[in-house]
């Protein structure tokens, strides 16, 4: 009922920039929240930052500062901003979003995820 997908990954080099978008389409009722997660090679997957329709932001320490989460409200669309991009930031991106379908239904739906590689 929910489409979500990312874009924007690449390949940067340490220091640069990358803006990561995630757009959700479909019939949602309304819009809880949205948010990125990574796993990058041999790691657990994790919380990169979120988002409530709000502007309620939260970030993972490891990129407070460096990253900027926003949202567009009337195109149900996430960004993440990405400034001095470390190696350490390799990994595939994975955008969510947190919808109510209608009064009964909330769930989460998710994109295939976009990969971020960052070379030193």
């Amino acid at each position: 009922q929910v489409h979500v997908v990312e874009s924007g990954g690449g390949l940067v080099q340490a220091g640069g920039s990358l803006r990561l978008s995630c757009a959700a389409s479909g019939m949602l009722f309304s819009m809880n929240a949205m948010g990125w997660y990574r796993q990058a090679p041999g790691k657990q997957r994790e919380l990169v930052a979120t988002i409530t329709s709000g502007g309620e932001t939260n970030y993972a320490d490891s990129v407070k500062g460096r990253f900027t989460i926003s949202i567009d409200n009337a195109k149900n669309t996430v960004y993440l901003q990405m400034n001095s991009l470390e190696p350490e930031d390799t990994a595939v991106y994975y955008c969510y979003a947190d919808v109510r379908l209608n009064l009964l239904l909330r769930r989460d739906y998710w994109g295939q995820g976009t990969q971020v590689t960052v070379s030193s």
